[in-house]
């Protein structure tokens, strides 16, 4: 019985990366002896347990053969002659398939190192194209492994192969919550242009986010280059998952405005809550982007709303009740804006709305509606008046 560090720590390691999370496998031995040394199964598909102090994974050595259409469609198989090198060759990427045994010696069957050195994402064997989950994870490797000087390249055999995949149904037959999952993993990343370059490279954009990739089909690709560099900006900033996935969207209902008949506002919502049902995106992300969609155009002209339709902006939004969301979805349409990135830039709408929600949550709700107890009726209108009664005594004081 051998074990070996495997994948993405040996990986990083090489890179000088921090290393977060560690997996082993282990060769030459069967469940039953596992089990004998106090090893805890976690496995379903396959033979994994957790090691009795340490508890990271250890996986048996296994070779797997494809079924069926799709990311669940495989046969594994563990036995306590599968070799490392043959578990390796399964895995999706060179630089993914190597090992390190217990005295620190690199085991590198498949180029992975060379790889490493090049900059390269290239496919272990043609195993890569059983999996379209892969075709994802590369894409969001790339944005992930964005390292100056160089970033990673995607080799050409590569692309070719994810291009036929794409061709041959692999990508539709993917759940949506596998899609959110990595789509929204490759979004937090150093840099999530890299991961809609490398599906739009093979195709899959098109099957995942149509939307998106018709940006990049008008002349130059001048919208698509704009969002991504918004994007990737919004990153740098790091901003929270929900703010990232609204600023992507809310470029996305803008590029499809001009051939519906609906209002914008209206088509924004449309098209942003579509998107977030057919990804089944969760319900804090769905919100912003939604939120966002709808009332962007309203923040932007900030500075000129009264007071009325500043509370009446603030009660849509639920910012009295969830201020650190509505917080957040000024930030998103600062973000929107790459000239108010720079970090010796205010966003005038910015500061104002959160000024107005710093007053208006200063407000006594309970104290004006003692006042109408009898009168139950009056209370919303009542605290809706002291509200704008309160900003505008606090814009008058300014002046």
């Amino acid at each position: 019985m051998k074990t070996y560090i495997v994948g993405g720590a040996v990986r990083d390691a090489l890179l000088g990366l921090p290393v977060q999370d560690r997996d082993f496998v282990v060769v030459g031995a069967s469940p039953e002896e596992m089990l004998a040394k106090g090893y805890l199964p976690v496995g379903k598909d396959f033979p994994v347990f957790l090691h009795p102090q340490t508890h990271d994974e250890y996986a048996l050595a296994r070779t797997e053969r494809k079924t069926a259409a799709g990311y669940k469609g495989f046969v594994f198989h563990t036995d306590a002659d599968v070799t490392l090198e043959e578990d390796l060759i399964r895995r999706d990427l060179t630089i993914n398939a190597m090992a390190q045994d217990d005295a620190g010696n690199i085991i590198d069957p498949y180029g992975g190192l060379r790889d490493l050195q090049d900059r390269v994402f290239r496919h272990v064997s043609l195993a890569f194209c059983e999996d379209p989950v892969r075709i994802l994870r590369l894409a969001r490797f790339a944005a992930r492994f964005a390292i100056p000087p160089q970033d990673f390249s995607v080799a050409e055999e590569t692309t070719a192969l994810m291009q036929r995949m794409v061709a041959a149904g692999e990508v539709d037959a993917l759940v949506a919550e596998r899609v959110w999952q990595e789509l929204s993993r490759g979004l937090m990343e150093t840099r999530p242009s890299r991961m809609f370059a490398v599906l739009r490279s093979c195709g899959a954009l098109q099957r995942l986010l149509p939307e998106l990739n018709t940006l990049f089909e008008d002349t130059g690709h001048e919208r698509g280059q704009h969002l991504m560099q918004i994007l990737d900006a919004t990153a740098q900033r790091n901003s929270p998952l929900s703010t990232r996935f609204a600023v992507l969207l809310h470029d996305l209902v803008i590029a499809s405005a001009e051939s519906d008949a609906l209002p914008v506002e209206k088509l924004r919502v449309k098209l942003a809550d579509g998107i977030c049902q057919r990804l089944k995106v969760p319900a804090d992300c769905r919100d912003m982007a939604v939120m966002l969609a709808r009332e962007h155009v309203h923040i932007k002209d900030a500075t000129s709303l009264s007071a009325a339709d500043t509370v009446d902006l603030l009660t849509r939004c639920d910012a009295l009740r969830k201020p650190e969301r509505f917080l957040e979805m000024l930030s998103a349409c600062a973000c929107l804006t790459l000239e108010e990135l720079a970090t010796d830039t205010v966003f005038a709408p910015q500061l104002q709305l959160s000024q107005a929600l710093d007053i208006v949550l200063k407000v006594n709700g309970g104290e004006i509606a003692g006042l109408y107890a009898h009168q139950p009726q009056q209370i919303p209108i009542a605290i809706r008046a002291g509200r704008i009664n309160a900003l505008e005594a606090a814009a008058n004081a300014q002046q």
